[in-house]
């Protein structure tokens, strides 16, 4: 038995014949001294109704409820590991709630009641990952549903996220990322941690949004980053001509012969506001 009084993860993922599906991103977290310091990032968690996504054999979900989370909800695609969560359940009656569906179908303003303190806390299945965050990032609704959000990604995504302007990982994502929250990275974790292996390191990025974030329409800036760093070697009077090319440009004031990574969060909301 463990800390919690649960079973091994080990044991459970054996008992239940929870081998990790490639197809499904999965990489499983077994260290509970890991699983235990994402929780703790996330921050206090006593009043919090935290969303997970892919508990998977439930390692994470196990650290969260240990750590005093007031409910757990955890939306799980995988079938086999209903059993696993359901033991887990039963364990913190009324603190867990399994939700069996797709992620990329939920909708997650939805799953808590209105003025809850929610905060999302995920090792994120690989395949999904950046998807989710960018819906979460993108949300029509400002501040959004959740108070922060803890979530694991690989090392590369990761710091794409918090880049900076003129790096090299400075993206799209780093521009959404920036424009509405204050994101930084937590922790890196090595692939041993994991079952299997994955080929890469993992890193724990935690998120809070920002209470008054510059305005800027989300579809037109969405738009606008695909296109600058979608040709992100060249200069924006070209990637940008088929939303107005220079003449935008020299509306919002930016130098046309600039390129798409030297360019702030505030210049790419001023170009947003400009189209």
């Amino acid at each position: 038995m463990n800390f919690d009084g649960l079973p091994p993860l080990r044991e459970v993922i054996e008992h239940y014949g929870l081998q990790a599906k490639k197809a499904l991103g999965q990489n499983f977290l077994l260290d509970l001294n890991l699983t235990g310091k994402i929780a703790r990032t996330a921050g206090d968690l006593s009043q919090a109704i935290v969303i997970e996504v892919g508990p998977g054999p439930g390692g994470l979900t196990r650290a969260l409820l240990s750590h005093g989370a007031k409910k757990v909800i955890a939306i799980e695609k995988d079938e086999r590991c209903l059993a696993a969560l359901d033991a887990i359940s039963q364990h913190y009656p009324g603190r867990l709630e399994v939700i069996a569906g797709d992620a990329l179908k939920t909708d997650f303003s939805q799953l808590a009641p209105a003025g809850s303190l929610v905060r999302i806390v995920a090792n994120l299945p690989y395949n999904v990952g950046t998807e989710l965050l960018v819906r979460w990032l993108t949300v029509k609704d400002w501040p959004p549903f959740y108070q922060s959000m803890t979530l694991m990604f690989q090392r590369e995504v990761a710091q794409r996220i918090v880049a900076e302007p003129g790096s090299n990982a400075y993206g799209r994502l780093g521009v959404l990322a920036g424009w509405r929250t204050q994101a930084q990275i937590a922790f890196d974790l090595p692939p041993q941690a994991f079952t299997p292996p994955p080929k890469v390191t993992s890193s724990v990025v935690h998120l809070v949004p920002r209470t008054e974030p510059l305005h800027a329409d989300v579809n037109r800036l969405g738009r606008l980053t695909e296109a600058a760093f979608g040709q992100r070697r060249k200069m924006l009077r070209q990637s940008l001509k088929a939303l107005g090319g220079e003449a935008l440009l020299e509306k919002a004031g930016i130098d046309p012969t600039r390129r798409a990574e030297t360019l702030s969060v505030g210049e790419f909301i001023r170009l947003a506001n400009a189209i």
